[in-house]
């Protein structure tokens, strides 16, 4: 019996191949290839990707029916264009969202306790004379931008440090039981800490601008573990030399891998290497939940998590 073929593309996928078994025929790539052998591209239904896919690539195998993302996010890829191919796209929603709102947590309340600050002072002989008396988390207003798994996850665990959580997305949850701001700026004027969980979609580009991060004030704070460009990075790098913002914990960037020079003179902001869903079990559960797309497609099943976005 021919096995199907299967396209992969992406270091981390590449690494991956034996989770696969022998059921497919698997042709890897570390990156998107720019050209596709033609006996191969004429058989791939199917291609397995992080969040990145070119419309060029898309547009060489002419018997495309699935993309199944690996990540949450697919802002690299084209829905629109693979809805006029007639392609579905399968994603990692819900997988690792516990591990990512852990992860935030663990930003904001280093960088609200000072711990790197405390870390390098002891290291360095020095003692608490040198570090501020901080604000009790207590009463504190939390904001939540999204209040997908991942955002309500964020707010249940803000709740247990006892503070004030509301929430702002473009489509009210009556059922969630916080309350949902007006607006987006409404809710950073409220908030004392911003935490980033939106959907990372293109239309959400620069949600975070320098309205809302003047807004958010200068004893605020901004936390984000969704995409670096829902974030305007200039914009956010000038509030934090300026004054604008009180400081920001961050664990993805416009460009990945950061420069580190951008922030190597900004001591308010503290800095992870996208790694907020990077655990051994959340990695394990991706691979197992893409492979349950990839063999529901060719089941002739109903796909686990299919992208169902307008374009």
């Amino acid at each position: 019996m021919t096995k199907p073929d299967i396209l992969v593309i992406g270091r981390y996928l590449a690494q991956r191949q034996a989770d696969w078994g022998p059921d497919y025929q698997l042709h890897v790539f570390d990156s998107p290839p720019h050209d596709v052998p033609r006996e191969i591209a004429a058989s791939v239904e199917v291609v397995v990707c992080g969040g990145d896919l070119p419309n060029d690539l898309v547009d060489l195998l002419p018997r495309l029916k699935l993309v199944a993302c690996f990540s949450t996010g697919y802002a690299g890829i084209d829905l629109s264009h693979l809805r006029k191919r007639g392609v579905q796209l399968t994603n990692g929603a819900g997988v690792n969202a516990h591990d990512v709102a852990d992860h935030a947590i663990a930003l904001f309340l280093g960088w609200w306790h000072s711990i790197p600050t405390g870390d390098r002072l002891i290291r360095s002989g020095g003692w608490r004379e040198k570090i501020a008396p901080r604000q009790s988390l207590r009463g504190r207003h939390a904001g939540v931008i999204g209040l997908g798994r991942i955002g309500m996850a964020i707010a249940h665990r803000l709740q247990s440090h006892e503070m004030k959580v509301r929430w702002w997305g473009p489509r009210d949850k009556p059922d969630a039981g916080l309350e949902r701001a007006e607006s987006l700026m409404e809710l950073a004027r409220w908030s004392d800490v911003l935490f980033i969980a939106t959907r990372a979609v293109p239309a959400n580009e620069h949600q975070i601008n320098a309205d809302v991060l003047k807004t958010l004030g200068p004893q605020g704070v901004i936390v984000n573990i969704s995409r670096g460009f829902l974030m305007d990075e200039t914009a956010l790098i000038s509030a934090l030399q300026n004054g604008a913002i009180a400081g920001a914990a961050l664990d993805v960037f416009d460009s990945e891998p950061t420069d580190g020079a951008l922030w190597a003179d900004l001591s308010n902001v503290l800095l992870s290497p996208h790694v907020a869903g990077f655990t051994r079990e959340g990695g394990a559960d991706l691979i197992a939940q893409l492979r349950e797309n990839v063999r529901r497609y060719f089941a002739g099943e109903a796909l686990l998590t299919p992208v169902n976005d307008a374009p």
